[in-house]
């Protein structure tokens, strides 16, 4: 039988006892009910929820009830039966917007900042905040409305640029050629040529194309050289290569997003698209100051080595790619981190000094960091962001890269389509996926590219079928892939059997690295000077490093035998029973690979940063230290007793995978489903995978996974539209 409570304070320290409320939730609402002039019952209830909201990663909780003013029913946090019911029926009897209308410490938001009231929670269009994140909200809402505007540019330049973009983006039949020649004889069809060359040309609008003549170059081509003659039989108004219109997009917006799936070509896209901007500038005007940043060090990293083999592929003028950025930082060291304090050098009276900014990983990003971003821009830079918009939320509250896209589903407006055809010769109005409305609800939809096609995962690849259903929430569709019989995939259905095999997998995938360690004598290299006997531990501990990241076990929990602390320490002892790893129960032994939990702007490492423990060798007596390799390619080094905050890494969680790529990635689901396994989760676990995916799971419990959608409750795109 259920407890009996008759008012709310009564509930909320209920649920505080029963850890279903964070401490800091119930000494929030303490705190507010008790400045409450009016209605100090309720807004207790109201201050808890709002509060818990935050911590589930909501930036506000949601009052919509049909029409009518109403708190969530209290399955939204976890109660059900009669304890559910007892709430229900206290709810109800609420007036709530009454309460809302009446509070002291809830303030009605008011458009002008004169008209602005500080209280501790915020009520806007039927949704509560706390003040500090309504403000983060219209702060970001107001900046990007500002910054999603045209760039003028004159007839001259719109020449110029499409003939520059024409030249970035041209046709490359090596590809098509080499699809060709792959067909067997039973393959080789005039159908399945054609599909060919659309597929590979981007070609939308086949009616209007004279096929015969297509396959008469086709089938006498014995180079991919002489397929450029299609050149003339295809046309660039009967195709649509969105990277291209994402260009253009950039280059006609002081703010563009760039979203798609891996392998899609953003960071392809954008270094061409860097080209053509320093290309934009006018003569005489000083050349744009570029940077390159990630939330993380693993993603700018990655940003870093994708975006260098880019730059080099381009062929352009020496001087234009001598301007292109091939380093990128983090967004805490771009921003300038203070040790100790939340507040970043840089700030609205510190802009940073950039004329174009370019963000990897945007859905990483949450919304006090967009906000303290966004703060920081100067006034005339322009921002780019890149990003999976269907990959996980961030970690902290918020969902902004999601936000944002939702407006890709509107299309173009006439303006921008008319502008996206000068300098493409594309009409995006031709594409299936764009659906343009009669009159914009919103700016934000003229700066937004979607990618559609996956250049890394084909109809060949598993991972790429995978993810594809698992995005389209197709439990089904998922089952058929698997009977398809890829050889980049691999199930285990769940069993105690399969648990053990996955650990004999992942010590058999760690190996290597651990080899590499234990093999390593800088006395066989014959190296005498110091300098050069620090150039081989360097290129020892990329190796080591480079190794390492080959392999990666994914996790949707922490904690029991299905999460990371219990994986790794199963890993662990079987690397020791294997004798791969010491037997000792030191804590910091040779190989121990860690990641850092806790920011040190001191050290230079953040969250997520993944070092290995190895030998330093280059000191006359030889020590243990944790190397990482950072953003720029430098490695650095610490003493074991110096590291932040920090755990063992041959397991992690999706999470924390997000802006890492391994070659081979095995993930692991709980037995029983649990409210964290979303589509997004296991999209994202999918796509850390670049060609080998091995998952262990039970069927019901991923398919279940699948069709859990999350949803991060805000206001942001509706402030888009209305701001």
């Amino acid at each position: 039988m259920a407890r009996l409570f008759s008012t709310f304070s009564q509930w909320v320290s209920y649920l505080a006892e029963k850890k279903i409320l964070r401490p800091l939730d119930y000494q929030f609402a303490k705190f507010v009910s008790g400045i409450e002039r009016n209605h100090k019952d309720e807004i207790m209830w109201l201050a808890a929820l709002t509060s818990a909201q935050l911590g589930q990663g909501h930036i506000c909780l949601n009052l919509d009830g049909d029409g009518e003013l109403v708190t969530p029913s209290p399955d939204f946090i976890g109660l059900y039966g009669e304890v559910a019911d007892e709430i229900d029926q206290l709810i109800y009897q609420v007036d709530w917007q009454q309460v809302v209308n009446s509070a002291s410490t809830i303030a009605i938001f008011r458009a002008s900042p004169s008209e602005a009231t500080v209280t501790p929670l915020v009520y806007h269009q039927q949704r509560l905040y706390l003040q500090r994140y309504s403000d983060y909200e219209q702060s970001i809402a107001s900046r990007l409305l500002s910054m999603a505007q045209p760039i003028p540019m004159s007839a001259e330049t719109v020449r110029r640029m499409a003939g520059l973009l024409d030249r970035l983006f041209a046709r490359e039949y090596y590809y098509l050629f080499s699809a060709l020649r792959g067909l067997s004889a039973e393959q080789n069809t005039q159908v399945a040529r054609q599909q060919l060359v659309c597929d590979y040309l981007d070609v939308i609008d086949p009616e209007n194309i004279h096929w015969a003549n297509v396959d008469q170059v086709v089938t006498k081509a014995n180079n991919a050289q002489q397929l450029t003659e299609l050149d003339r039989e295809i046309p660039l108004s009967a195709c649509l290569n969105w990277q291209k219109v994402a260009a253009a997009v950039a280059l006609n917006q002081r703010f563009a997003v760039i979203s798609g799936g891996p392998g899609t070509g953003k960071t392809t896209t954008v270094t061409k698209l860097l080209a053509a901007m320093v290309h934009q500038t006018e003569q005489g005007q000083a050349l744009p100051t570029i940077k390159l940043v990630a939330p993380t060090g693993k993603a700018a990293a990655r940003l870093t080595e994708s975006i260098g083999k880019a730059v080099d592929a381009l062929a352009i003028e020496p001087d234009i790619k001598s301007h292109i950025p091939t380093e990128s930082s983090t967004l805490h060291r771009l921003l300038g981190a203070i040790p100790g304090r939340v507040e970043f050098r840089h700030n609205k009276s510190n802009p940073l000094h950039l004329d174009v900014l370019v963000l990897d990983e945007a859905s990483m990003v949450d919304m006090p960091m967009m906000h303290r971003l966004l703060d920081a821009l100067p006034a005339h830079a322009r921002l780019i962001l890149l990003g999976d918009k269907d990959q996980l939320a961030s970690v902290e509250a918020g969902a902004v890269l999601s936000d944002i896209c939702d407006f890709a589903q509107l299309g173009y407006s006439s303006q921008q389509n008319e502008r996206i055809r000068e300098l493409t010769q594309f009409d995006c109005r031709k594409a299936a996926v764009q659906k343009p409305l009669p009159a914009m609800l919103s700016p934000m939809a003229d700066s937004l590219c979607v990618l559609q096609k996956s250049y890394r995962f084909d109809a060949r690849s598993g991972i790429g079928q995978l993810a594809k259903q698992v995005n389209a929430a197709n439990s089904y569709g998922f089952d058929q892939v698997w009977r398809r019989e890829f050889s980049d995939i691999d199930w285990l259905p769940l069993s105690g059997d399969n648990y053990q095999q996955l650990i004999d997998r992942m010590v058999r995938a760690y190996k290597p690295y651990l080899t590499m360690i234990n093999t390593a004598d800088i006395s066989r290299a014959e190296l005498h000077s110091e300098q050069a006997r620090n150039h081989w531990q360097q290129n020892l501990a990329k190796e080591v490093l480079a190794s390492f990241a080959s392999s990666r076990l994914l996790c949707a929990l922490r904690e029991g035998d299905f999460g990371v602390t219990g994986l790794n320490q199963r890993i662990e002892k079987r690397l020791k029973q294997r004798g791969v790893i010491g037997r000792g129960e030191e804590q910091w032994y040779l190989g121990r690979p860690v990641m850092v939990t806790r920011n040190d702007h001191g050290l230079g490492l953040f969250n997520g940063d993944i070092g290995i423990c190895m030998w330093d060798q280059v000191a006359d007596t030889p020590r243990l230290k944790v190397f990482f390799e950072l953003p720029d390619g430098s490695i650095k080094s610490i003493l074991p007793s110096r590291m932040p905050e920090h755990e063992t890494a041959y397991a992690m969680t999706i999470h924390k995978s997000q802006g890492s790529e391994f070659a081979h990635t095995f993930m692991i689901l709980p037995a029983d489903f649990s409210p964290l396994l979303s589509k997004e989760l296991i999209y994202t676990g999918i796509t850390r995978a670049k060609s080998r995916f091995t998952l262990v799971a039970d069927g019901k419990v991923i398919a279940k996974g699948i069709r859990h959608k999350t949803t991060r409750h805000s206001g942001l795109a509706l402030r888009l539209i209305s701001n």
